[in-house]
């Protein structure tokens, strides 16, 4: 566990899961992960959100992960996305994330469920005492409707596997609001690619990036001088990446997003229902985007 909270940090890609033929691409996915590691990323992330999770079989979930671990080969921290709106189907998917080698799991608050503060809490002590498997907890209420409070990460921060957690509130003030009540020790990610610079100047150690799909190095390269304090470089590209930021949630994620990977030539735009292509607009946006961010330079 001390070394995933050490290597931990800077930009995470939460990957896209490449589709082709209505299954799994196995050679397109793996073939990205080597991208966005040869291209500076610092970490991945198998299975979450962008990668189209709710979708995907038991079969292809556990997959998924184990060609992500394979092809990262050791080269960086694989945080397999293991949550589920059911305790028990969590501890499942995280104990097969242990098994496959993944150096940690990301568990997200249970959706549609509506479970109360305990409810969080037992949540995710239940995952903790099941599997001895490091978490990044992943708290965004827009998605889930649930908000663990600071006083509930405070408990669930305790829990001996729980290293970290991914924040997409949108709320900067909540990293210095956990670094008061927790310390400084655990780990915060931003979930925001519009936030990442800002969460870092504030004392989170990186983020979870949707956008670092489609231009991985310059992600990268801003975490890694806005955590070395060169936030005037950081900045520099924060600007250049805005309105890509912006873009990608023109429209549901993943599907900006993996229009963007498509439109490198790196899979096919194919998407799962209830996901639909973006709209033309959108498209010119991306477009845009993408060629202010270096991407199609």
């Amino acid at each position: 566990m001390s070394d995933v909270r050490t290597r931990l940090r800077g930009s995470i890609t939460a990957l896209i899961t490449p589709f082709k033929d209505g299954k799994v691409d196995a050679r397109a996915f793996q073939d990205f992960v080597d991208w966005q590691i040869k291209e500076g990323t610092h970490g991945i992330v198998p299975c979450g959100t962008t990668g189209e999770s709710p979708t995907l079989s038991h079969e292809e979930h556990h997959q998924v992960v184990e060609l992500a671990i394979e092809a990262a080969a050791g080269r960086v921290p694989v945080v397999a996305g293991a949550g589920s709106n059911s305790t028990a189907e969590a501890i499942d998917l995280a104990a097969h994330a242990k098994r496959a080698g993944a150096d940690a799991c990301l568990i997200v608050t249970p959706y549609y469920n509506k479970p109360s503060q305990d409810g969080l809490f037992a949540h995710f002590e239940a995952i903790s005492k099941a599997v001895d498997l490091p978490i990044v907890v992943y708290n965004i209420p827009g998605r889930c409707v649930v908000d663990i409070t600071v006083a509930t990460m405070a408990r669930i921060a305790r829990l001996p596997t729980v290293i970290g957690v991914k924040e997409a509130t949108g709320d900067v003030s909540r990293i210095a609001k956990h670094r008061e009540v927790i310390g400084p020790d655990f780990i915060q990610l931003s979930g925001d690619d519009g936030l990442a610079l800002a969460s870092v100047a504030t004392g989170a150690r990186g983020c979870i990036s949707v956008g670092s799909n489609v231009v991985p190095r310059a992600y990268a390269d801003m975490q890694e001088a806005a955590l070395a304090g060169d936030f005037g470089r950081a900045l520099s590209i924060q600007d250049r990446l805005a309105p890509l930021n912006e873009a990608l949630f023109l429209e549901t994620n993943p599907s900006p997003a993996k229009w963007g990977v498509a439109r490198l030539g790196r899979c096919q735009p194919d998407l799962r229902l209830p996901l639909l292509p973006i709209g033309a607009a959108t498209a010119e946006r991306m477009e845009a985007a993408m060629t202010r961010a270096g991407a199609l330079n």
